[in-house]
């Protein structure tokens, strides 16, 4: 397969902008994880559980990702659904997951919007605003890739 076809599937798999949606997930050192606390940088909210292959398989992308971007344009925040919250500290502490990680439930998952399969990803903009999700796993140079061709 070509690079750019490569590259128009996995941007195909980002849908449209969409009504973003206020959040606040408490991760697991107790802080409040709230959508306003990151204007000006790229918001991706990423729903998986410790039991999941593809979200486990994602992980390391998404720590490159968070480690590369985080002082300056972008921030990751897992949110574990389906999972203990032992299981979660346990597998955060193991796979040295920087980014904050809450344990959260489906309703509270629907502050962001709907979840129907693990993993899944909702994007946000500098300005706040729900630009793309997806279904499935994602890879750091995915969401490079999109929020280059956003920019």
């Amino acid at each position: 397969m070509s690079s750019r076809l490569g590259l128009a599937l996995v941007m195909a798999l980002w849908l449209a902008p969409l009504q973003a949606q206020p959040f606040v997930f408490q991760d697991l050192k107790g802080n409040a994880q709230r959508l306003s606390d990151y204007q000006g940088k790229w918001v991706l909210v990423n729903f998986w559980a410790t039991w999941c292959p593809p979200c486990l398989e994602e992980i390391p992308d998404l720590v490159e990702l968070h480690e590369a971007h985080r002082r300056k344009d972008l921030v990751v925040i897992g949110v574990a659904l389906d999972s203990t919250e032992k299981s979660v500290r346990e597998f955060v502490n193991r796979f040295a997951i920087s980014y904050p990680v809450a344990v959260s439930d489906y309703d509270q998952a629907a502050q962001v919007g709907e979840v129907n399969v693990l993993p899944t990803s909702y994007l946000y903009d500098p300005k706040g605003e729900l630009v793309s999700y997806q279904e499935g796993m994602l890879t750091r140079s995915s969401v490079e890739s999109y929020i280059k061709s956003r920019q």
